[in-house]
C-alpha cells in the first residue's frame, strides 16, 4: 500500500527532480516508510512512491522498480494477493527474484507475458503506472472493483498522475477551476463520482480500466473486465443447490481471506458485529492460527453505538478486541482536518467513525481487513426490496398518466402548498397536518415522474435531487451525470440495483471512504469479499438464495451461523454513521451557521442554503445530510486553495 505520482510527456524538457519530490511528499502520509523516486533516459517521463512496508520490508521491495532487462519501469499503489502462485510459475519459466514482494512478481509478469496478460493474471487491489522504454508509452492500470484510487490529468501534451488530487496540483503550481457538473454531481450523491473529478479537466481512471498515452495523447479508458459482463456470465451459471452454494462459499471465502493475511507486518479487522465483518473476521480466525486483532468504535448514543454487537461477536471467537468509545466531541474535532484526510470534497458521514477505527487500529497493526462490499454481493440494503416492490406498483399506472399527475402536483409551488394546508390546518386534526406538506408533495411526484427504476433510484437516494436549485449557475450540471450500466432486459430489479451500486456508490463513496480514512494514517485496508474471484462466484449464486423473508444476505447469513450464534448477529440494520441531524441542530449549530452565512457566493445560493437551513433549525424536517455536503465542500475549497 502507498501513494504514487508520475509525469510523462513533458514537452518543457527534461522533468525537475525535485518536482517529482514535491509530488511525493504530498503523499507522505500514504507511504511513511520511505520514497523513491526515477526518471527515464532522456528525461521526458519520471515516477515517485511511497512506501508502506507491507510486503518483504528490505530495500528489494523499494520502488519504483524497474525490470531485469530494463523496458519496464513500474511504480504502484496495492497488494497482489495470488503473487506467490504467479511467483512459483514465472521461475519454472527461469526467471530468478532478488526478494520476496509482490512488486517484483509483477516486473517479471511484464517480461514474460506482457502488461495485459499480467493484469489479467492478477488478482488483487492496485494503481499501476508502467513505463514502457520500447514502446515510450505509458500505461496506467486501475484494479477491477475499483478498491485504490488513481487522478491523472493531460495537459500540452503532458500528462500527469497521481493516487489523490493535491500532488496533480503542486505540479501545476495552482488550483484548477472547480467542475460545475462535477460540483452537481458532488451535491446530488455526496461524492464525485468516476470519471469525473472536481476540478475541470483531472479524471478519475475507472475501475477495471488501462489508459495508454503516447507522443502526447492519451487513449480512452480500455475495459479489460466488465461487471455487466460478469452479471451476464454469473446469470447464466445459476447455481441451484444451496448446500453446494454454501460449502464453496466457505470454502472460497476461506482461501480469499488466508491469502488476505499475507503479510510481514501485524494485521488485524475491523469489526461492527454486522454481518460482513463478522464474517470475515470469523474465517481470519479459523484460517489464521492464533486470535485476531479486532478493533471497533463506539457512540454513547444507542441509536449509533454498535459496538456491544462487535464485543459479543469478539468474544464468541474469542479475538483480540480493542474498542474506543468515543464523545460527540471527540468525533466533531475530527471534522478541521477532514479535507486533508479526503483530498476531495466527500460528504459521506460515517467518514468520521471510519477514520477514528483506522487511527485505533493503527496504534497495533499496519494491515486491517474489512467486510466492505458485502450489501453489494449479497443484497445488503434494505431498499433492493423497497424500491423493487415501488417500481412493480408503479408501473401499474401508465407513465404517461403518472407525469400528467406529477405536472398537476407540482403546477403549484410548495410554498403554495404549505398555504393550502395551513388554511385546512382550523379542520384537520394535528396528527393529519404533517410537516411541510410542498415539499413533501413535490417529492412524490419526482417519484411517480420516474421513467424507469434507475431514475426512481436515483432520486430516492439524492441527497439534493435538484442540485440546480441551490447552484448559482446551472449550465451544465448534467454533464457528469453516470450512465446505468447496461445490463440484460430480463434480470430482476434487485439485481440491477445491486450492480449499479457496484460501479458507481460502492467505488466512489464506500470504498474511497474507506481508502482516505486509512491511508491517513498509514493503515492498509484490505476487503476480501471484493477479491474479483469473490464477485464473479456471488453472481452466480441465485437471487433467492440472496433474499429470503423479505431480508438480504441469506446464505451470507447461513455461512455466518457456521461461525457465530444467529442470535449475536441477527438485528435490523443499523448503519456507521454519526448523528448529524442533531448535531447541527445542537452543538455544531454556531460553526455550521457561520459556514454558511460567511463564504462567499460563487458556486452556492445562499439564499436557497439559508432557507433550508432554518427549516432545519425549526426541525419540521431533517436537512442535515444536505447542509453537510454544502459545509464540506466549503469547508474543502478553503484548505484546496492552501495547496499552491
Amino acid at each position: 500500500m502507498c501513494g504514487i505520482i508520475g509525469i510523462a510527456g513533458s514537452k518543457a524538457g527534461r522533468i525537475d527532480r525535485q518536482i517529482l519530490a514535491r509530488m511525493t511528499d504530498a503523499l507522505a502520509h500514504r507511504g511513511p516508510d520511505g520514497d523513491g523516486h526515477w526518471i527515464s533516459e532522456d528525461g521526458r517521463a519520471g515516477f515517485g512512491h511511497r512506501r508502506l512496508s507491507i510486503i518483504d520490508l528490505s530495500s528489494a521491495g523499494a520502488q519504483p522498480m524497474i525490470s531485469a532487462s530494463g523496458r519496464y519501469a513500474l511504480t504502484y499503489n496495492g497488494e497482489i494477493y495470488n503473487y506467490r502462485d504467479l511467483r512459483r510459475e514465472l521461475e519454472t519459466k527461469g526467471h530468478q527474484f532478488n526478494g520476496h514482494s509482490d512488486t517484483e512478481v509483477v516486473v517479471a509478469g511484464f517480461e514474460h507475458w506482457g502488461i495485459n496478460e499480467t493484469i489479467s493474471r492478477c488478482a488483487g487491489m492496485f494503481a499501476l503506472a508502467i513505463w514502457d522504454e520500447r514502446e515510450r508509452t505509458l500505461v496506467l492500470v486501475r484494479d477491477r472493483l475499483g478498491i485504490k484510487p488513481l487522478y491523472y490529468s493531460v495537459v500540452n501534451g503532458t500528462l500527469i498522475f497521481a493516487s489523490e488530487l493535491r500532488p496533480i496540483v503542486v505540479q501545476r503550481g495552482e488550483l484548477p477551476p472547480v467542475s460545475l457538473p462535477a460540483l452537481s454531481e458532488y451535491l446530488r450523491l455526496g461524492y464525485v463520482p468516476a470519471p469525473f473529478s472536481i476540478f475541470e479537466g483531472v479524471y478519475k481512471l475507472p475501475a477495471a480500466t488501462t489508459l495508454r498515452f503516447r507522443d502526447g495523447h492519451a487513449s480512452e479508458p480500455m475495459a479489460y473486465w466488465s461487471i455487466p459482463e460478469v452479471v451476464a456470465r454469473g446469470m447464466s451459471r445459476q447455481r441451484p443447490n444451496e448446500e453446494e452454494v454454501l460449502e464453496e462459499l466457505d470454502q472460497r471465502l476461506r482461501g480469499i481471506v488466508a491469502e488476505h493475511m499475507i503479510s510481514d507486518v501485524p494485521l488485524g479487522a475491523f469489526l461492527s458485529g454486522g454481518i460482513d465483518s463478522s464474517s470475515v473476521t470469523a474465517i481470519m480466525q479459523a484460517v489464521g492460527g492464533g486470535a485476531t486483532k479486532t478493533f471497533s468504535i463506539g457512540f454513547h448514543d444507542p441509536g449509533y453505538n454498535e459496538a456491544r454487537y462487535a464485543a459479543d461477536v469478539a468474544k464468541h471467537l474469542q479475538t483480540e478486541h480493542t474498542e474506543l468509545y468515543v464523545s460527540d466531541s471527540d468525533a466533531m474535532a475530527v471534522i478541521p482536518s477532514l479535507p486533508d484526510i479526503y483530498d476531495e470534497p466527500f460528504a459521506d458521514i460515517s467518514q468520521i467513525p471510519t477514520f477514528l477505527v483506522s487511527k485505533l487500529a493503527r496504534h497495533q497493526v499496519t494491515v486491517a481487513l474489512s467486510g466492505d462490499g458485502g450489501d453489494e454481493l449479497f443484497g445488503g440494503y434494505n431498499r433492493y426490496l423497497f424500491v423493487s416492490d415501488y417500481w412493480k406498483r408503479l408501473t401499474r399506472i401508465p407513465h404517461a398518466l403518472r407525469r400528467v399527475a406529477a405536472s398537476g402536483l407540482t403546477s403549484a409551488s410548495p410554498a403554495s402548498w404549505d398555504a393550502a394546508f395551513r388554511a385546512l390546518s382550523y379542520v384537520l386534526p394535528p396528527h393529519l397536518q404533517p410537516a411541510l406538506p410542498g415539499q413533501k408533495i413535490h417529492k412524490v411526484a419526482s417519484v411517480l415522474a420516474s421513467s424507469n427504476l434507475y431514475e426512481l433510484q436515483s432520486r430516492l437516494v439524492s441527497q439534493w435531487a435538484n442540485p440546480e436549485t441551490v447552484l448559482v449557475s446551472s449550465d451544465g450540471v448534467a454533464l457528469a451525470r453516470p450512465a446505468p450500466l447496461v445490463l440484460a432486459p430480463d434480470v430482476p430489479a434487485t439485481v440491477e440495483q445491486m450492480a449499479w451500486d457496484m460501479s458507481t456508490y460502492l467505488v466512489d463513496d464506500i470504498l474511497t471512504k474507506v481508502d482516505r480514512a486509512s491511508m491517513r494514517v498509514g493503515l492498509e485496508a484490505r476487503v476480501p469479499l471484493l477479491d474479483h474471484r469473490m464477485v464473479e462466484f456471488a453472481w452466480e449464486i441465485p437471487i433467492a438464495q440472496k433474499f429470503r423473508n423479505r431480508s438480504g444476505k441469506y446464505i451470507l447469513r447461513r455461512l455466518l451461523e457456521r461461525y457465530v450464534p444467529r442470535e449475536l448477529f441477527e438485528r435490523p440494520k443499523m448503519g456507521f454513521g454519526i448523528p448529524i441531524d442533531g448535531w447541527l441542530r445542537g452543538p455544531l449549530k454556531g460553526w455550521a451557521s457561520d459556514w454558511l452565512s460567511s463564504s462567499n457566493d460563487e458556486f452556492f445560493d445562499r439564499k436557497a442554503i439559508s432557507d433550508n437551513w432554518q427549516q432545519h433549525q425549526i426541525g419540521r424536517v431533517n436537512r442535515g445530510g444536505q447542509l453537510w455536503t454544502v459545509l464540506m465542500f466549503d469547508l474543502w475549497l478553503e484548505r484546496a486553495r492552501q495547496w499552491v
